[in-house]
């Protein structure tokens, strides 16, 4: 877990994520980035130097009807001492059996952002935090390029006015098969998504593709994120590019 800690630990610094006195809402699907982002926050708390609170809040979908069992996350929460809330909701119904969307994935990812800023404020938060990690960046920058033809990627801070929130993603410095051996390695549990679209998706199309280029190109994706960086969009840019205004 150390070393997802030290991604963590740079990327809070670096884009200045947390400061004392944050009620932070950890969005919690039970998926492994979830997971290591909520235990990873709290162990942070004893070190980092940063006087915040956390709460997780998990979004039951409930596909098919069916309430998902996340007792295994309460569980965890309860070793933690972390407080836990668990929202049941008609996300899946509505996207799946009501709408029949030919392309779930929008809909359903505003209906839950807008649910977990909702569950925020209630549970009086200031700021959510989301377990996107550095593929994730990758993946959505060139979805944007390819499927929509712009540059962009979601920012690692963002404010949302019409809530009072702040969006923060501690994460966005690990990569994926990190979190992964961390999550395996301390043995934490996981709660396997219901979501029929599951692994049929673009995101897992982009995925393949990109571990398609890195095997034919060493570095291809860290590439691709130093570009991003070095371009400054959407908040990416270095800290010292930043503090004079390039």
């Amino acid at each position: 877990m150390q070393r997802v800690l030290g991604y963590m630990r740079k990327a809070i610094q670096e884009f200045d994520l947390i400061q004392n006195g944050d009620r932070i809402a950890v969005g919690v699907s039970g998926g492994k980035d979830s997971v290591a982002l909520l235990i990873g926050l709290q162990m942070l708390r004893r070190f980092i130097g940063i006087d915040y609170e956390l709460t997780a809040v998990t979004l039951d979908p409930r596909f098919g009807g069916v309430p998902g069992d996340y007792s295994a996350i309460e569980t965890l929460c309860k070793e933690y001492q972390i407080p836990y809330l668990i929202k049941r909701t008609q996300i899946g119904e509505i996207v799946f059996d009501a709408r029949q969307e030919s392309n779930p994935c929008s809909l359903c990812a505003r209906m839950r952002r807008g649910a977990l800023h909702d569950a925020a404020k209630e549970a009086g938060c200031n700021k959510v935090a989301l377990g996107h990690h550095y593929n994730d960046v990758i993946e959505t920058f060139m979805m944007n390029l390819f499927l929509e033809g712009r540059l962009g990627c979601f920012a690692p801070k963002s404010y949302l006015s019409r809530k009072d929130l702040w969006m923060i993603r501690p994460l966005v410095f690990a990569p994926e098969k990190e979190i992964r051996r961390s999550v395996e390695r301390n043995g934490l549990p996981i709660v396997k998504s219901k979501c029929p679209a599951d692994g049929h998706t673009q995101r897992q199309t982009m995925k393949e593709f990109l571990a398609q280029k890195e095997r034919e190109s060493d570095g291809f994706q860290y590439r691709i994120f130093g570009a991003l960086r070095r371009s400054g969009l959407d908040g990416w840019g270095y800290p010292d590019k930043q503090s004079d205004g390039k």
